[in-house]
């Protein structure tokens, strides 16, 4: 039930992120064998998660009352994608609930820490309607994942990356601006949050904005998934054998990897050139200004983000405007 076909990752040169049409069958074996007993998956209480179910009914993984590790692991699964953190896989549970499963390789903190952390971020992402909403976990000794509400039409790399590859334009200007202003909403409420830290857990900082981690809604807003996720396992790299190894750095990445909101602002600043349609690297050319139509007044706009993103992405992080700086620059277009 759980078999992948024999085929190597394809590695994107954007963000780190693998994409996977399927995963090979031995990334399952080291757990689908070997529970005796059945595990109880930690849920959190569905009426926590009505403030992010808008507009998308097909993903509350909560109704379940009783959720165990056999019954996701029975479910009908898809590998969705792949990052140096886990796996994330399209989980249909018994009854059609849809559920987006997100499996760590190696975590960096035990059992009563990772609940902990889990909880907290759950709860503040169930105070924002543009983050992910996280609706229950796992921690055993072979496995480690967190189910999260799922949206049908993916990530904003797939939509971008879909139709560039089609040689069309998915997203129009509107629709565009409209996720701009999600993922600004999203940085806003994490940036705000005070006391910046819970324990060990620093809540004001996300830690992995990027086009794979941002999932558009059928009304074309978009919300931030892996809040915090950073703080939860250690990025680890796969090589050519399917065997997984301590991630070394390269020496050119695109995202930044520090966990700081200046870092945050950067990523930002490059899923904005992203949507755009602007070079991903500095110095790159490019020929025509923007890869989908505009008219005159919206061009300005355009103009304008674009200003946001440079600014975003200065080499020098204090140069960095802050979220609340976007925030008004956004709502004035």
């Amino acid at each position: 039930m759980l078999s992948r076909a024999f085929t190597k990752p394809r590695r994107s040169p954007r963000d780190g992120e693998t994409s996977l049409r399927s995963a090979s069958i031995h990334e399952y074996e080291d757990f689908i064998f070997g529970f005796m007993e059945d595990i109880p998956i930690i849920s959190f209480h569905e009426s926590e998660n009505n403030n992010n179910n808008k507009n998308n009914k097909s993903c509350d993984c909560t109704s379940e009352s009783q959720m165990t590790l056999r019954m996701v692991l029975r479910a009908s699964v898809g590998v969705m994608g792949e990052s140096r953190l886990g796996i994330t896989e399209k989980v249909v549970l018994l009854g059609g609930n849809i559920c987006a499963l997100k499996r760590f390789r190696k975590v960096c903190v035990r059992r009563s820490e990772f609940g902990r952390r889990i909880e907290k971020l759950a709860q503040l992402g169930n105070e924002c309607e543009f983050l992910v909403p996280v609706n229950a976990y796992l921690y055993a000794k072979r496995i480690k994942f967190v189910l999260c509400h799922y949206y049908p039409m993916g990530s904003l790399a797939d939509l971008l990356s879909g139709a560039r590859e089609e040689g069309h334009t998915a997203l129009d200007w509107k629709q565009r601006l409209r996720i701009i202003q999600s993922i600004a909403k999203a940085i806003q409420f994490i940036h705000s949050l005070h006391p910046p830290k819970d324990k060990h857990l620093q809540i004001n900082v996300h830690g992995n904005i990027k086009a794979t981690n941002i999932m558009i809604n059928i009304d074309f807003t978009a919300h931030l998934s892996d809040y915090g996720f950073a703080q939860l396992a250690e990025p680890i790299e796969v090589n050519d054998t399917g065997q997984v190894s301590p991630c070394t750095p390269p020496e050119r990445r695109q995202y930044d990897e520090t966990l700081s909101q200046k870092s945050d602002m950067y990523n930002f600043g490059v899923v904005l050139m992203d949507i755009l349609g602007w070079p991903m690297v500095p110095g790159e050319k490019k020929n025509d200004l923007f890869e989908f139509s505009l008219d005159i007044k919206e061009q300005k706009h355009a103009m304008k983000v674009l200003e946001i993103a440079r600014d975003c992405t200065n080499s020098v992080p204090d140069e960095r405007p802050p979220i609340e700086q976007i925030i008004y620059c956004l709502w004035t277009i």
